[in-house]
């Protein structure tokens, strides 16, 4: 479904130059469930707006479904990450003093759909994440945890083929982190949704069918999970991890088919986790 080779992105800073992603190639099946851990600045985030098309590669090729993502016109990327892929933001990237119920409806009305049919369609994606007394609420009146659970309804209510997440659970409890976990491996089991997760959380890392380390823009290993009798998926890999983070992307809202919606003001609701 995902294919990356030798994907290169590098920037230029003052007098020397960032080499966020050096290299990199890997597969991605349908249904499959990748995590990608690594140190802050390694390129986790850079390697996520790539598979985005939000980005462009220096050279190398990405390909989903047999399309070259570096080849599509502008319209072209903007169809593919409204319609292909769900991206779940560092940042949620809630438009200010909108609703939770309205702000996880936009991807779909940008995309055509009417606004009455959009929010029916992600009232239930809202109440899997545990929004259902929260439709009316505004960014201003949700904590840390419950915008990001909107955007992760959000992203999820068009039923994309790819979900992009990054850091999902980073400002969630340890319970709510568990419920998005569980939504994430279900939703890549039932719909045959390939998932790239980036992570430092042991717990979210451990629905992956995969694990893989980015350091300094490469990808230096990899760990199938082994799987017992019971069903059960354990990593091979046990090492520790940085608790570093990635700088968070550009913040980009809903995607239509005329480009990218940016959010004109971030949103100050109450700090800490949910």
């Amino acid at each position: 479904m995902l294919e990356l080779e030798h994907v290169v992105k590098h920037y230029r800073g003052a007098g020397e130059e960032v080499r966020a992603v050096d290299g990199v190639s890997l597969r991605l099946a349908a249904g499959e469930r990748l995590a990608l851990h690594g140190p802050s600045g390694s390129g986790k985030t850079t390697l996520l707006l790539l598979v985005a098309a939000l980005l462009a590669p220096d050279s190398g090729s990405i390909r989903f479904q047999g399309r070259d993502l570096g080849r599509l016109s502008t319209g072209e990327a903007a169809d593919y990450l409204h319609r292909d892929v769900g991206f779940v933001y560092q940042s949620p990237q809630l438009m200010a003093r909108v609703p939770a119920l309205e702000n996880a409806a936009l991807k779909l009305v940008l995309g055509g759909m009417g606004a009455g049919a959009a929010q029916e369609r992600v009232r239930p994606w809202l109440s899997r994440v545990g929004l259902d007394g929260s439709l009316r609420r505004t960014p201003e009146q949700l904590s840390a945890g419950e915008r990001q659970r909107v955007a992760i309804a959000r992203a999820l209510a068009g039923e994309p083929a790819l979900v992009l997440a990054d850091e999902p659970t980073g400002t969630l409890d340890s319970a709510r982190s568990h419920e998005i976990v569980r939504l994430l491996h279900d939703y890549a089991r039932d719909r045959a949704a390939a998932v790239l997760l980036v992570t430092h959380d042991l717990e979210a890392a451990a629905i992956a069918d995969r694990r893989c380390t980015l350091r300094d823009g490469r990808l230096v290993d990899g760990h199938p999970r082994r799987h017992t009798q019971s069903g059960e998926g354990h990593d091979t890999d046990r090492d520790d991890h940085d608790a570093g983070r990635d700088s968070q992307s550009a913040g980009r809202d809903g995607q239509g088919a005329g480009g990218v919606i940016r959010s004109s003001a971030r949103a100050g609701g109450r700090d800490g986790r949910d």
